[in-house]
């Protein structure tokens, strides 16, 4: 079944002037146009294609991949704003529309050209492509099919009094509580984040580091990484503050300790007063 809005794989039927035609089923066949075909493509190869309406409302491929598909939320800039409402840069030559009635009443002052807004890419009800800035429609609150330590897909969406909400794989509103959060973070940024808690609510707690050992050892080989490429030893160590500890590692001061720790009982570190020094190979036994 053709999905529009997505990537598809479609049989390649016949080549003419305006391309190569694919198979959509019963939905008829869909122009790649002459500059997108790949070389050497010929009737009866299966190609990978974005499937979406063009200006004129009619099926066309491209090999060309949007910064969104549909069920996607995505950070987007504004190139024209009329009648019909803002026209938004998605990747390709047709810009996707944000009708008035897809904007919520607080955001439309601030939709200009230039501007970025984030929305959900969905199909409407006359089967066009268009985008929505009325997230919760889309997003739940309450999560489902996912667990304590399971690895997701983030977007950074608004700060709040005590963290950052993020949306979690397209699909629910998830929290970075502030004391779980070392770097700065932009709205729309895309980040692999960890579930961190589901609570008894349903809500999700999230963070940017993996749990438990996972997190400790994704840190110590962060840590001997970061050793070797600074000769041997660098001046930072558990008594650091932890914004310097975060600079340079990436890591909480609670994991870089557990890390340390950790390679020092394997005896390959040690941890000196001005910092902590890799253990050469040859000294070790």
């Amino acid at each position: 079944m053709l999905m529009i809005g997505s990537r598809n794989r479609l049989a390649a039927t016949r080549i003419a002037g305006p391309g190569l035609f694919l198979d959509g089923g019963d939905d008829g066949d869909i122009l790649l146009p002459t500059r997108l075909v790949p070389v050497g493509a010929k009737p009866g190869d299966i190609l990978d294609v974005f499937v979406y309406l063009d200006s004129e409302d009619r099926l066309v491929a491209t090999t060309e991949q949007p910064l969104a598909e549909v069920g996607e939320v995505a950070w987007l800039k504004v190139r024209d704003v009329n009648d019909a409402g803002a026209f938004l840069d998605w990747g390709l030559p047709k810009d996707l529309l944000l009708p008035y009635n897809e904007q919520p009443r607080e955001l439309k002052r601030f939709i200009e050209p230039g501007r970025y807004c984030m929305v959900m890419v969905f199909v409407d009800d006359s089967g066009r492509i268009a985008a929505s800035a009325r997230l919760d429609d889309f997003i739940a609150q309450e999560a489902s099919d996912l667990s304590a330590g399971q690895q997701v897909s983030l977007l950074i969406a608004d700060k709040t009094e005590i963290g950052v909400r993020v949306i979690v794989n397209n699909r629910f509103w998830g929290l970075l509580y502030t004391d779980e959060i070392f770097q700065p973070l932009q709205r729309g940024e895309k980040h692999v984040g960890y579930v961190r808690k589901l609570r008894i609510d349903q809500r999700l707690d999230i963070s940017l580091s993996p749990p438990g050992r996972g997190k400790t050892d994704a840190a110590s080989q962060g840590i001997l990484d970061q050793l070797e490429k600074n000769g041997g030893f660098m001046a930072v160590s558990d008594k650091s503050p932890p914004e310097l500890i975060y600079k340079v590692f990436g890591v909480s001061k609670k994991v870089f300790k557990q890390a340390i720790g950790a390679l020092y009982k394997e005896r390959r570190i040690t941890i000196e007063t001005g910092g902590i020094r890799l253990v050469d190979d040859t000294s070790k036994g």
